[in-house]
């Protein structure tokens, strides 16, 4: 029987899609500005990023979850924007946007095509969680890095954010951000006249292809999208019984993915986190009746979506350090459950050393970025060593 929207709706399923839409722009907007920023974004740039996530993900909570009346959150790809932070130094603008269209045609063609699952048995789990560690691994260090350029605010944070995770663990990120703005302004560090709430157009930019790009950005962007983000979303999914089918699921992100890429929408996927908020009874007794939580996230999405260049003025008017700090914090659970997975099977643990020391060296070699290279050195330790043990 058809469920009707209007009938299923209700307060705290509005609630519950409010609270993932703050979560997930607190928790990672600051990374996607670094990664903007790493790749030479001017400021209409970045707002144009922000509007076109904003936009995509709304659009996608909304149809996806009509479509299967489960709550089907997605998300930008916040490992992703951490790879492109890192690993994109050199690499033209154009063709950055050219490596986000192959991502998401990569995304689309395994998703569609059903081979989701069979894509991920092959890859080595302790592989792509190192190579995941080792991209986060710089932010994690800034953030406390940045005690020694603005100790006042980067202290306040940090132990804004260990109180909270011992208290209120779901609002930790939130808490420290909330902590990090009053401290910047009581120190007059915010920029107070960059500030707008004027909607403003998003930017297209022609797409550009070339070979390191492609190895160097799309590649790795695909694998820690489907191994780090979409993964854990299908596990979230089916872990509160829902059961809608894994690859139109993953298949609609990477079309979105290919549609928005020129505008900045750089790469969609399931989320996990904040799909589980809008999964729990919180958002409704009735299971059946959480599918409004995540329709209501899609909603906020698609207003701050239209106030993209507001949320990348904020990013822009507050101090480095505060970026830095909020985006460090936000990824420490991520690190340390890469990590964890990375060295917890002792067959394996060689190889994911390797591929965690060599993409978080930073090498670039033939134009190409380090996740690669990771991955690759990974894989050849791998095959050696466990040719050595048969």
């Amino acid at each position: 029987m058809t469920r009707s929207l209007a009938r299923d709706a209700s307060l705290t399923a509005v609630v519950a899609g409010f609270v993932a839409t703050l979560v997930g722009y607190t928790s990672s907007a600051a990374i996607v500005f670094e990664a903007a920023r790493a790749l030479g974004a001017q400021e209409a740039d970045v707002a144009s990023w922000m509007i076109a996530l904003g936009l995509g993900m709304g659009a996608l909570c909304i149809v996806l979850s009509l479509r299967y009346r489960e709550p089907i959150v997605a998300a930008w790809s916040t490992p992703g924007a951490a790879l492109l932070a890192t690993s994109s130094a050199g690499v033209p603008y154009g063709e950055a946007i050219g490596a986000f269209v192959v991502c998401g045609g990569l995304l689309a063609a395994v998703g569609f095509s059903g081979s989701v699952d069979r894509l991920m048995r092959h890859l080595p789990a302790p592989l792509a969680a190192a190579m995941l560690a080792g991209v986060l691994l710089r932010f994690g260090v800034g953030a406390f890095a940045s005690l020694g350029t603005d100790f006042t605010l980067a202290f306040a944070m940090t132990a804004t954010y260990v109180a909270a995770r011992r208290w209120f663990p779901r609002y930790a990120v939130p808490a420290a951000l909330c902590v990090g703005i009053a401290v910047a302004a009581t120190q007059g560090a915010i920029a107070t006249s960059q500030l707008s709430l004027t909607p403003v157009a998003p930017v297209f930019t022609l797409p550009a292809w070339s070979w390191p790009a492609i190895a160097g950005l799309a590649l790795p962007l695909f694998v820690v999208t489907m191994a780090s983000q979409n993964v854990p979303g299908l596990a979230t999914l089916r872990a509160a019984q829902y059961t809608a089918p894994a690859g139109p699921l993953v298949g609609w992100t990477g079309a979105t993915t290919v549609a928005l890429a020129p505008f900045g929408g750089f790469a969609f996927n399931l989320a996990a986190i904040t799909a589980a908020l809008c999964m729990g009874a919180e958002a409704h007794p009735d299971r059946a009746r959480r599918y409004v939580a995540a329709v209501a996230a899609g909603v906020f999405y698609l207003v701050l979506g239209v106030l993209g260049g507001a949320v990348g003025a904020l990013l822009t008017a507050v101090p480095r350090a505060l970026v830095l700090v909020v985006a460090g914090l936000a990824l420490v659970p991520t690190i340390a459950s890469a990590m964890a997975t990375a060295v917890r099977d002792e067959d394996e643990r060689e190889a994911a050393v390797v591929t965690f020391l060599v993409t978080a060296s930073g090498l670039t070699l033939a134009g190409i970025g380090a996740a690669f290279w990771g991955l690759v050195a990974g894989i050849v330790v791998r095959i050696v060593l466990h040719a050595r043990r048969r």
